[in-house]
């Protein structure tokens, strides 16, 4: 708007100034130009100057998130709360939303970050992590720095995006005020006495300004629901429905939830965060194989409960972690838990193929209630992408539920929230809440192509996007491919693809069922088969998404793209990795991917 008005009206400044103002604001935030425009308000009304814009920068604490699930940006935001109401000015934003340029100025930096897939950033940091790394980024010889990074201890790379940011910024010149805060998955406490370690050493640097300025408190600038993690809405389940067929090797659910009259509103491409109960038996077999006493009292985070309302409502028995593998050998005194908690690998493998239960049965130990429950991870709400649009479903909120099972010693186990959902009845009341991805939208433009890859529940938020698109009464070109294994029993929504189909809303459909032939067939095998057309699509503007599996099926579509681009777009593989990074850039490439 300033620079609107410079070109619309008689300016006194001279030319050159004015290129110098267009300079200057062109490299603000929104935050910055807010406090420029009172700055100069204040300063023509009374024809002084009370601090000089150099001095009134030394007291703003800038605070950045990179948040894949939303636990970085809450973190963030209640640091951002605490620091506003010491008087501080702070400048809330996702690293998505902070301008790079912005960094050379800089004197309080405090970052929350976490690390995504195998130590890769999360969405909202890749920009601030790639530029950081690259020869672009300035001496931040004024610059004062915290970061907290959030991670998890079953993966290789632990929060290796945080370590990345403190290493980069150290190297680039920055004064680190707190050693690196590495959290795993129970986090709470650990970032509770960061951010109060944190705002004591920038209180310092804050009064040392002494500068005068207007607080914006841009804290409030990041929207916010009145359900959240911390305090969920609890909504009524509608229906649990089975989708695959009865033969089918997997059990995929169709989960209808009612928001009532909670208010709460979600946008095509967020997540629903679903707080889940572990099931009886489970907590039955963990209580029976340690010989402990249900109703033996316990202390959860300063509330005392039975031994069996902990397992049952606060603690993960579904999902092991290293360092509780490691205390468990321990514990045993056993030699090959031993070696496989000494070695990362062994120690990996082992955390994703088993539960608690079968800890307990294969090496049997001697633990009281307090220890046990001391060991244990908080239970942690599950994501899952929403499968429906509100313009066509209202108050709903629908989700494609696989549920996770496997058998072991002839023991049945399950995943915990899956078996929640799939095993819930009519009216059963589930806490839930909406954990927003502005990293998976459809275009603004309406007249965008779309091309959507999501085989299995990773066609959830492409059902979602058609909702929508037909609702808006959208007609450019969208292509969907999807795959399960048999066309028969895993054919996910199919009738709901082919009334797309049918009426034109969904311009075209290819599937993959892997073994419905003798070789079997992926999704990424019909993305090479149609490469060309992709290619066509690409070059006029089409968006691509991915949903689904992280670990193969997106990197195998990723290179099956690769492929299109080197074969039809005439590239080398280099050539073909940056034009996928730009599409990504410019948001015409996204990933839900877990």
């Amino acid at each position: 708007m300033l620079l609107k008005e410079l070109s619309s009206f008689a300016s006194p400044l001279s030319q050159g100034q004015v290129d110098k103002l267009k300079q200057l604001t062109s490299e603000l935030s929104a935050t910055q130009l807010a406090w420029v425009s009172g700055y100069l308000a204040a300063s023509s009304n009374q024809g002084q100057v009370a601090a000089s814009p150099e001095t009134a920068a030394a007291q703003t604490v800038t605070i950045l998130f990179g948040s894949q699930t939303g636990n970085g940006k809450a973190i963030a935001k209640e640091l951002a709360a605490q620091a506003t109401s010491k008087g501080f000015d702070v400048n809330l934003a996702s690293m998505a939303d902070y301008n790079v340029r912005q960094l050379k100025q800089e004197t309080i930096l405090i970052a929350v970050v976490s690390t995504h897939g195998e130590g890769e950033a999360p969405d909202d940091a890749i920009e601030l992590h790639k530029f950081l790394a690259s020869k672009r980024a300035p001496k931040l010889d004024q610059l004062n720095f915290s970061v907290l990074a959030l991670g998890d201890t079953s993966y290789e790379f632990f929060c290796q995006t945080g370590k990345d940011f403190s290493e980069r910024l150290t190297a680039l010149g920055a004064k680190e005020l707190l050693p690196i805060v590495e959290c795993d998955v129970d986090y709470e406490e650990a970032a509770e006495q960061w951010q109060e370690q944190v705002l004591e050493v920038v209180e310092p640097l804050v009064q040392a300004s002494g500068a005068s300025v207007v607080s914006i408190d841009s804290a409030k600038s990041v929207s916010e629901s009145e359900f959240t993690k911390q305090k969920p809405y609890e909504a009524e389940i509608l229906l649990s429905q089975k989708l695959t067929g009865r033969d089918s090797d997997r059990d995929v659910r169709h989960v209808e939830i009612d928001l009532g009259e909670s208010g709460i509103s979600y946008e095509v491409g967020d997540a629903l965060g679903i707080w889940f109960t572990n099931n009886q038996a489970l907590v039955n077999e963990v209580l029976s194989g340690l010989s402990l006493d249900a109703k033996a009292e316990v202390t959860v985070s300063k509330q005392t409960l039975t031994l069996e309302q902990a397992l049952t409502e606060k603690k993960e028995l579904t999902q092991l972690y290293p360092g509780l593998v490691t205390a468990w050998a321990e514990l045993a005194g056993n030699k090959e838990l031993t070696a496989i908690a000494a070695d990362k690998e062994q120690t990996r493998q082992f955390v994703l193929g088993h539960q608690l239960a079968d800890l307990i049965t294969l090496y049997p130990v001697e633990i009281d209630a307090a220890k046990l429950v001391e060991l244990l991870r908080p239970l942690t709400p599950r994501l899952y992408s929403i499968a429906s649009s509100q313009a066509e479903v209202e108050n709903e909120v629908h989700l494609t539920v696989a549920l996770v099972e496997d058998e072991r010693a002839g023991q049945a186990r399950f995943g915990g929230a899956s078996h929640f959902l799939a095993s819930a009845e009519e009216g059963q009341l589930v806490k839930v809440y909406v954990e927003p991805n502005k990293h998976f939208r459809l275009p603004e433009n309406s007249d965008t192509p779309v091309i959507m890859v999501g085989p299995g529940t990773g066609v959830a938020p492409f059902r979602a996007f058609m909702q929508q698109r037909a609702a808006d009464g959208i007609t450019s070109d969208s292509w969907l491919f999807f795959g399960n294994p048999h066309f028969e029993q895993d054919f996910l929504y199919q009738v709901e693809w082919q009334q797309y189909l049918k009426s034109g809303d969904l311009s075209r459909l290819d599937v993959a069922f892997s073994r419905d032939q003798e070789h079997k067939v992926y999704v990424q095998h019909r993305i090479a088969e149609q490469g060309e057309s992709i290619w066509n699509w690409l070059q006029s503007g089409a968006h691509f998404y991915i949903c689904g599996d992280a670990e193969r099926m997106a990197k195998d579509v990723h290179q099956a793209l690769i492929n299109v681009a080197v074969e039809f777009g005439g590239l080398d593989e280099a050539g073909a990795e940056s034009y996928l990074e730009d599409l990504r850039s410019a948001k015409r490439y996204q990933k839900d991917v877990y």
